[in-house]
């Protein structure tokens, strides 16, 4: 039997402190004097139900014969219960004690008045700040810099230099400057900006913007300095692979994400094998147990073989940055080996309770962190389940090596689903199939990672030789989270949030407990494969999306534009990539594009260009046109960088110009002439297309506003304008010129807007106006991707619901139909 003595105090602590951090302050109060108060209650009744003949039971047995026969049974099995889980239940009120002290105490911290009063007021304050974590860059939106997020630990804040004051609350820094880039955590810094309010869950006290840059106080400590030199120096070997491979590992190994492919990082989370990327106590096992094995080799007794797997253990911590993930999965490895030393390898699982409840102590907005989560569930999950399943199937006649492959998997993904669940709002049905084909990639990536990292200062060529290796079985890991999250069906919609995590952990806890009996596990088995031999089949034959015959369709990407026009079987013209490559790639899929005849940049604005990897990702795209207004700078680059890589041309195109593919014909509208001086000279010069298709008429408008409206009004003729469709131009903005409008008197309007996108898109007024004069108006952020049907489908309705998301087409027009007008 599994040692859970330390546990229920390890799952007490955790829950409680999530709970903290979303209910506040006052519930966690609440919830620390009700778990203590229960404490000694439960644990008196406990020592006077320990004598059998005197228990409460018995009592009850003796003096109830009045009561009715159910109540005596109900309260004899809850005093039997009692008697033998009273200890479980007392540790996981202990936790909760702990959990929710300490945080209350921080959030104390985080609420107090000087801090908070400020950051509601907007304050423009002077701090000095250390640095806690390595800067992640976040890509600049519609033409705005490149932005880098910092978690910091305030030291001193003045509103005037002459009233300081000191709360060691947390910081969330939002900078512009690329010096703030290579700071290491650790560092302090001095700096001035504008405080604003977070948006709560976890225990930062404010968000401070910042556009200067920072002004270093001291250095960071050696150890520090040290990761970052190993880090950097992997970086730097890694560099001269492909994108894909050289940024997975250093995530595979460090958990270092920072140049990991957007596209990538969405197909490992719909595959589930996100937790690859988050150091945990699989990366200690495989670094430790490498050595581990050279020391027996070397014939080390076991004290010996525990110092050697010490030292690698320290110089994998540093290596990984002693953040409090990595710091989780050492201080659970340290006891270990402590353990290995002395002679008792079954501590592990009370050395990983022991080390989650000491690490949300310290810091309890750890038990909110998705990758602290993957780590403990993934170890948990091979510690506690993976050896009874592994024995399982080695009772059943399976050999050793493929139970231990079978299991190791299953486990580590049963034990992640409900976080993956959670921040996906999916359930994977490919997931132990794809870490199964996983397995023997992890361990050569990992130790071929670390040895690069090794080498990269003293040897800078043989690091990029050993990544170079290293390459190949993480271009393995890519190609199995890539096509197992093309799988047809792969995947089913579930509650995301915390509340859907919780759900799903506690309906997995239910059927493991329950699967234990022969008759549960017979009915399992018959519900799932009536439910897969039931619904496969019509998802992948009836997927009822894209519907037959349509004309264009809008994805949903978030706050951005990709427009999509069939231009033959399998192939179409994309007209702008969003700010995703995970969610283009993703609605190209959906929509059965496997070739790209045309890609259309109507201008390079980040929400445009940004998904632009997306397009070409597993597809081959035949050109590239582009406006011939060629800010901003950073849009125009990430166009040329992934035509580059592909080899795909790239040319500009002027007013007059045409396309044609298949029953598709595009014509370029505008800009007319070079637009200047305007509230946003990109957005003005967008490219405007007017596409025709099966006698539809649809015009394509980019991020156009009121000035380009207004020239094409000036400069076109009105007929060329009219459309039976219309794509809204800067996603429903309030810069729409009324005559423009009215001009192109759509029967259709599509607006490819994200949710809560904090610009006030689409404006009320503007939906309103087309609505008054009869457009029917559809919006991505309400109805998921969009698309409209040819005419000669007139009145055909299709989609549903399709992988959690909406598909609306709209029924077909007809230009001599009035009810279209």
């Amino acid at each position: 039997m599994p040692d859970l003595r330390l546990a229920g105090l390890a799952v007490g602590a955790w829950l409680s402190a999530l709970a903290g951090l979303l209910l506040g302050t006052g519930p966690t109060v609440l919830m620390a004097v009700l778990a203590g108060g229960a404490v000694p209650i439960l644990g008196y009744r406990m020592v006077r139900a320990a004598p059998a003949a005197s228990g409460p039971a018995c009592r009850i047995a003796r003096g109830a014969s009045a009561a009715p026969l159910f109540a005596r049974r109900m309260a004899r099995g809850a005093s039997a219960v009692l008697d033998r889980h009273g200890w479980v239940v007392v540790t996981v009120l202990l936790g909760v004690v702990c959990g929710s002290v300490a945080t209350a105490a921080r959030s104390g911290v985080r609420d107090a008045a000087p801090v908070s009063q400020l950051a509601e007021a907007r304050a423009r304050v002077t701090v000095e700040l250390v640095v806690r974590d390595d800067p992640r860059s976040i890509g600049g939106a519609a033409g705005r810099p490149t932005m880098y997020l910092l978690p910091t630990r305030l030291v001193w804040l003045a509103e005037e230099e002459e009233s300081r004051v000191s709360v060691p609350a947390r910081i969330l820094v939002l900078a512009t400057a690329p010096d703030w880039r290579g700071l290491l955590p650790g560092q302090r810094v001095v700096t001035t900006g504008r405080l604003a309010a977070p948006r709560g869950g976890d225990l930062t006290a404010a968000v401070l913007t910042v556009n200067t840059p920072p002004q270093l106080r001291g250095a960071p400590s050696w150890v520090q300095r040290a990761a970052g030199s190993l880090r950097a120096g992997l970086q730097r070997a890694c560099a001269p692979l492909p994108a894909e491979p050289g940024g997975l590992l250093p995530g595979l190994v460090v958990g270092d994400t920072s140049r990991l492919e957007p596209a990538v990082e969405q197909d490992f989370l719909t595959t589930g094998m996100t937790h690859l990327t988050a150091v945990s106590g699989s990366n200690v096992a495989i670094v430790v147990g490498l050595v581990l094995l050279l020391a027996r080799w070397a014939r080390a007794g076991p004290w010996a073989a525990a110092v050697l797997c010490g030292v690698a253990l320290v110089g994998f911590v540093i290596l990984a940055r002693p953040s409090p993930s990595v710091v989780r999965a050492g201080t659970m490895g340290a006891i270990g080996l402590l353990a290995l030393a002395v002679g008792r390898p079954r501590a592990a699982l009370p050395a990983l309770a022991g080390a989650v409840t000491l690490l949300v102590v310290v810091d309890p907005e750890l038990a909110g962190d998705p990758g602290f989560a993957l780590s403990v569930l993934a170890t948990g999950g091979l510690l506690l389940l993976a050896p009874r399943w592994r024995d399982g199937l080695r009772r059943r006649g399976v050999p050793a090596g493929a139970a231990e492959a079978l299991a190791i998997p299953a486990a580590a993904q049963l034990a992640c689903a409900p976080v993956v669940a959670g921040l996906s709002g999916t359930i994977s049905l490919v997931a132990v199939p794809a870490n199964l084909l996983a397995v023997p990639a992890v361990a050569p990536a990992t130790v071929l990672g670390v040895t690069a990292a090794v080498l990269s200062p003293v040897w800078p060529a043989g690091a990029e030789g050993v990544a170079w290796l290293g390459g190949w079985p993480a271009w393995w890991l890519v190609l199995v989270a890539r096509y197992g999250a093309r799988l047809p069906a792969g995947t089913l919609p579930w509650l995301d949030g915390v509340a859907g995590g919780l759900l799903l952990g506690a309906l997995t806890v239910v059927l493991l407990v329950a699967i234990r009996r022969p008759l549960v596990r017979r009915l399992v088995a018959v519900v799932t494969a009536a439910g897969v031999v039931g619904a496969l089949p019509v998802r992948l034959v009836a997927t009822g999306w894209p519907p037959t015959g349509w004309v264009v369709a809008a994805c949903a990407v978030g706050q951005g534009d990709t427009l999509v026009l069939p231009a033959g079987a399998g192939r179409a013209v994309v007209v702008d990539a969003g700010p995703d490559p995970g969610a283009v790639d993703r609605c190209l899929r959906r929509l059965g594009v496997r070739a790209v005849s045309l890609l259309l940049v109507s201008h390079y604005h980040a929400d445009h260009v940004d998904g632009v990897d997306g397009v070409f990702r597993g597809r081959r795209v035949d050109a590239v046109v582009v406006p011939q207004w060629l800010e901003p700078a950073e849009g125009r680059a990430t166009v040329a960088r992934a035509s580059a890589a592909h080899g795909t041309p790239v040319g500009t195109a002027g007013v007059g110009w045409t396309y044609t593919a298949g029953p598709l014909r595009l014509t370029l509208l505008g800009p007319p002439h070079p637009i200047r001086g305007t509230r946003s000279d990109p957005n003005n010069n967008s490219l405007v297309l007017r596409a025709e298709l099966h006698a539809v008429s649809i015009l394509l408008t980019g991020d156009a506003e009121t000035e380009e409206q207004q020239a094409l009004l000036d400069r076109v003729p009105v007929d060329t304008l009219r459309a039976d469709v219309l794509k809204l131009a800067h996603h429903g903005s309030a810069y729409q010129e009324p005559a423009f409008l009215d001009a192109v008197r759509p029967a259709v309007v599509l607006v490819p807007v994200g949710v809560d996108n904090g610009y006030g898109h689409p404006h009320p007024g503007v939906l309103d106006r087309l609505s008054r004069a009869g457009a029917r108006v559809l919006r991505t952020d309400r109805d998921g991707d969009l698309a409209v049907i040819g005419k000669n489908r007139a009145g055909e309705k299709g989609g549903g619901e399709r992988d959690g998301e909406l598909a609306v087409p709209v029924r077909g027009l007809d230009p001599g139909d009035p009810a279209s007008r």
